[in-house]
Order: C-alpha cells, then structure tokens, then sequence
C-alpha cells in the first residue's frame, strides 16, 4: 500500500517509518519546514530516507513562522523550557494547530500522488501537552479528510496508545538507527540533554541510548 508518512527526523516518526518499510508499503516521506527553531530535524530526515531509499520530500512553510507565535519553537523571544515532558512549562512548545497543518499538506499530498494513507507517529506521551496528539482530534480529522476529496484517504497513527519506551523497543527490534534521529528542541550542535524531549528520550532509549548530549 502506497503511504504518506509526515517524518521530522525524530525517533517516533523514524520507527514508524522502519515499521511502514519492514511491512511492505511504499513509504513517501513529508518533512514540514514551519519555521521551526530545530530546523536541523529535516537534515537528519534526508539522511535517513537517502539510507533506505525513501522518496523525501520537504514542504516549505516556513512563512508560517510569524503566524504562528506564541511558542518556543516558532518565537525566539521565548526560552525553550527544561525539565520533564508532563511539567506545565512545557505547553510553551506547542505550536498553534500544527498538526492540523501538516495533516492538511500530507493529505494533499497523498491525494496528488495516489497514497491511501497518511501516517504520523502520535503517541500516548504526547496527549497532555499537545491537544492536536489526542485520538479525539485525529478521528475528527480523519473524517474530515475523508470528505476532502473524491479520492479517499485516511489518517493512521499507530502509536497513539503506546508510550515512549514502548516505541523505543520497537525501534531497538528494528534496527532503527537512533544516533542519526534527531529530537532537540534547541538544534544546537548535539541533544541539549535538558528540554523535554531530550529528558523523555533519555529515559525511552535507556542503556542503550547512542545520542551525543552536550550535558
């Protein structure tokens, strides 16, 4: 089955992706250029999709950025917070209606390219701070989508339910090379070690974690 696949070049979307490739889909990956301050995301996503000979394709949206204040990734104005994923300060990441925005633009492109799917790699952590990770607002979005176009296409996100550690393990049995990921939200040289994706990827990769932190 031919599927769109949103991929930031973090671990989730990076499993998903070995996940799709080991099942036997013909996997299009979408990178999403927001403007985002960890623009060195979409470097490592290149990387990878030009290893296992996944079409990359990069969706410019970077004049979004002034739009779409108000958060640490987006605004330079605002810290990126540390600590823990679960603590408060860390509704400062969340970018307005993002997921929205990509699922509309990997949608489009789906329809144009004859996909039947569109996956991203929600998961359970996610759905605390971001209000666009939950199951409500992916079936909602999934319907809608559905009505989009004479041509169907529906949303798939398999790690809705599973957490971190459970999507590690998978990535770990699947090879996944997660030295090569990328989940920083400062994008500095290497991982910071002290936002809170570095925190909880830190925790999910356990023992075995290859990431260079600068701390």
């Amino acid at each position: 089955m031919k599927k769109v696949l949103i991929y930031s070049g973090g671990m989730d979307s990076t499993v998903l992706m070995y996940e799709l490739k080991a099942q036997g889909h013909e996997v299009h990956a979408l990178g999403i250029d927001y403007g985002q301050r960890h623009g060195k995301e979409l470097g490592c996503a290149a990387g990878i999709c030009n290893r296992l000979r996944v079409p990359f394709r990069i969706a410019d949206l970077s004049g979004l950025r002034p739009l779409l204040a108000g958060s640490s990734q987006t605004d330079d104005s605002i810290p990126v917070p540390e600590g823990h994923y679960a603590a408060e300060s860390m509704k400062a990441t969340v970018v307005p209606n993002r997921n929205m925005i990509m699922l509309a633009m990997a949608a489009g492109y789906a329809m144009s390219i004859g996909a039947e799917r569109v996956a991203y790699a929600a998961h359970a952590g996610d759905h605390a701070i971001y209000p666009d990770c939950r199951p409500e607002f992916a079936d909602a979005l999934d319907h809608a989508i559905g009505l989009a176009d004479w041509r169907k296409v529906a949303l798939e996100r398999p790690f809705v339910h599973l957490a971190k550690a459970e999507i590690a393990a998978l990535g770990y049995a699947l090879n996944v090379p997660f030295g090569d990921t990328w989940s920083c939200y400062k994008g500095g040289s290497y991982h910071c070690g002290k936002c809170g994706t570095c925190v909880e990827r830190r925790e999910a990769l356990g023992v075995q974690d290859p990431t260079k932190y600068s701390s």
